[in-house]
């Protein structure tokens, strides 16, 4: 399955993901929630991945360097500092954030199948091969930092 590495954009992996838990949840029973507390907690989960991928953005474009994921061969800068010293991936963190707060909209408990789907494939699909690259072309310097820093959290 080699094929699928640095395919497909993570917007549309997440986007895919998120109709996968919207069929889910459409057809397996879901929680009686509230509809006041399932939007304030689906605006805080949201609001947080919202925070964790601007926060990428930032970093990566203080560094100048690129922010398109299906091609790391090409960055420019090791990216290690603002919130790349708490996660290695904050946006695709966000984009998992925004993939649990769609799952509490839904208040399907079932959907949250679809977060770790999309964490599984992050990270063989998409997250691996940009590790490969990294490593080619910053050597010790991305292998010390991938020492230091999660991949997630």
């Amino acid at each position: 399955m080699q094929a699928l590495e640095n395919k497909i954009p993570p917007p549309l992996v997440a986007t895919l993901f998120a109709l996968f838990m919207w069929a889910l949840g459409s057809v397996l029973p879901g929680l009686e929630l509230s509809d006041s507390l399932r939007l304030a907690c689906t605006a805080g989960v949201l609001v947080l991945g919202a925070l964790f991928c601007l926060a990428g953005v930032v970093s990566f474009r203080r560094a100048k360097t690129t922010v398109n994921p299906l091609q790391p061969q090409t960055a420019s800068a090791l990216v290690s500092s603002g919130i790349y010293r708490v996660s290695r991936n904050p946006m695709y963190l966000g984009f998992a954030l925004f993939l649990a707060a769609w799952a509490v909209f839904l208040a399907a408990p079932w959907a949250l199948l679809g977060v770790l789907g999309f964490i599984f494939y992050m990270n063989r699909w998409q997250i691996t091969p940009e590790e490969r690259a990294l490593e080619a072309l910053f050597g010790a310097d991305f292998a010390r930092y991938k020492s230091t820093v999660r991949r997630w959290l």
